[in-house]
C-alpha cells in the first residue's frame, strides 16, 4: 500500500517544476502578488517615463488638431487625406510665418515694456493696501510680480521665435504629423497588442475618446480666436496701450482654462489702470464681457456638450500637472482629464448594456 501510494505522487510530480505550487489556495495568493508587484512596477515606470508620456500626449493633442481641420476639409474638398493633412499643415504654418514677421516686431517691443508696467502698477496696488491698513511686504509682492512676468515673457519670446523647450515642441509637432497622417495604422497597432476578446471595445472607445477630443480642441480653438480678436478690438477701440499684446495673450491662453483666463485678465487691469482709473474700470469691463462671452455662450454651444467637466476638477488637475511637468502639464491638463472621462464613461456605458443584457 505504502509503495503504491509512493508511485502514485511520483507519478504526480512528473513533469512539475520545484517552484510549482500545488495547493490551490496557494496558488491564488501568488497570483494576487504577481498582479500587485506588477501594478506597482508599471506605476513606477510610469513615474519614470513620465516626462516621455506626457510629450506623446501632447502629439496625440497636436494630431487631434490637425485630424479636426482634415474632416472639415473633407466636408468641401473631396480630395485624399495626404492631401488635406498638408492643405492643414501648410495654412498652419503660413499664420504662423505672418504672426512672426508681420506682428512679431510691434508684439515684441510692447512685451519689453509690459514687465515694468505691470511691477510699477503692483507697487501702486500694494501701497494702496497698506494704507488700508493690510500688513503685505513689497518684496514679496514683488517678487511674485516678477516671477507672473517670467512665465508671460516665455510665451511673448515663442512668438518673437525664441521659443522655449524648442526640443519638445518639435517632437510633439512632428511626432503629432505622423499620427495626423495615417492615424488607423497606430490605431490597430495598439489593438494588435490587445487580447482579441478586447478589441472592438478598444475601437469603440477610441472613437468616443478622439470624437471628443476634436470637439473639446475645436471649441477651444474657436474661443482662442474669439477671445483675442474681441479684446484687442475693444480695447484698441478706447485707445488701450499694447491692446495687440494684450489680445494675443489672452488668446493663447484660452487654451488653459480657469488660469489661463485669470492671468491674462490680471495683466489687462494692470496695464489698463496705468492710463487712468477710468481706463482701468473699462479693461475691467472688457475682460468680463469676453468671458461671459467664451463661458457662457461658446464653451456650452461647442465643446461642453461633448465633455462637461466640472470646473473644480478642471483646476485641481492644472495645479497638479503644473506642479509635477510645468507650463506643458498645464497645458494638457483639460484634454487628459477629458479622456479620461470619456475612457470611464465608455466603460460604465458598456457594464451597463451588459446588466441589461442578462437582466440585472
Amino acid at each position: 500500500m505504502t509503495e503504491t501510494t509512493e508511485q502514485g505522487e511520483a507519478s504526480n510530480n512528473i513533469g512539475s517544476s520545484p517552484a510549482s505550487i500545488r495547493n490551490p489556495e496557494l496558488r491564488r495568493e501568488a497570483w494576487k502578488a504577481l498582479v500587485w508587484v506588477g501594478i506597482v512596477g508599471l506605476a513606477a515606470l510610469a513615474v519614470y517615463l513620465s516626462q516621455s508620456l506626457l510629450v506623446i500626449f501632447g502629439a496625440i493633442v497636436f494630431a487631434s488638431m490637425i485630424d479636426g481641420g482634415t474632416r472639415l476639409l473633407g466636408r468641401v474638398l473631396k480630395i485624399g487625406r495626404a492631401w488635406r493633412v498638408m492643405i492643414v499643415l501648410v495654412f498652419s504654418s503660413a499664420f504662423l510665418v505672418w504672426l512672426v514677421l508681420f506682428a512679431g516686431s510691434q508684439i515684441s517691443r510692447e512685451a519689453a515694456e509690459l514687465p515694468a508696467i505691470v511691477i510699477n502698477q503692483t507697487e501702486i496696488l500694494l501701497q494702496w493696501a497698506q494704507r488700508q491698513g493690510f500688513e503685505i511686504e513689497l518684496q514679496d509682492v514683488t517678487g511674485v510680480a516678477g516671477n507672473l512676468m517670467s512665465g508671460v515673457g516665455t510665451v511673448t519670446r515663442a512668438i518673437g521665435g525664441l521659443v522655449g523647450g524648442l526640443t519638445t515642441m518639435v517632437l510633439i509637432v512632428i511626432i503629432g504629423i505622423y499620427l495626423a497622417a495615417e492615424p488607423n495604422i497606430y490605431e490597430r497597432g495598439v489593438a494588435w497588442m490587445l487580447p482579441r476578446a478586447h478589441r472592438r471595445n478598444f475601437y469603440h472607445t477610441a472613437s468616443r475618446m478622439g470624437f471628443a477630443m476634436r470637439r473639446l480642441l475645436f471649441g477651444r480653438i474657436v474661443g482662442m480666436v474669439i477671445e483675442g480678436l474681441f479684446t484687442w478690438a475693444m480695447l484698441a477701440l478706447y485707445g488701450v496701450p499694447m491692446a495687440a499684446l494684450l489680445g494675443l495673450l489672452t488668446g493663447m491662453l484660452a487654451f488653459i482654462p480657469n488660469l489661463g483666463a485669470l492671468i491674462s485678465g490680471i495683466l489687462m487691469v494692470l496695464v489698463g489702470f496705468s492710463g487712468g482709473v477710468d481706463m482701468g474700470v473699462y479693461t475691467i469691463f472688457v475682460y468680463f464681457f469676453v468671458q461671459t462671452i467664451d463661458g457662457y455662450l461658446l464653451v456650452p454651444m461647442i465643446a461642453r456638450k461633448a465633455v462637461d467637466l466640472a470646473p473644480a476638477l478642471v483646476l485641481a488637475t492644472q495645479l497638479i500637472l503644473g506642479v509635477l511637468f510645468g507650463i506643458l502639464g498645464l497645458a494638457l491638463a483639460d484634454p487628459l482629464l477629458a479622456m479620461v472621462k470619456t475612457a470611464l464613461e465608455s466603460r460604465a456605458d458598456r457594464l451597463d448594456d451588459a446588466g441589461k443584457a442578462i437582466g440585472v
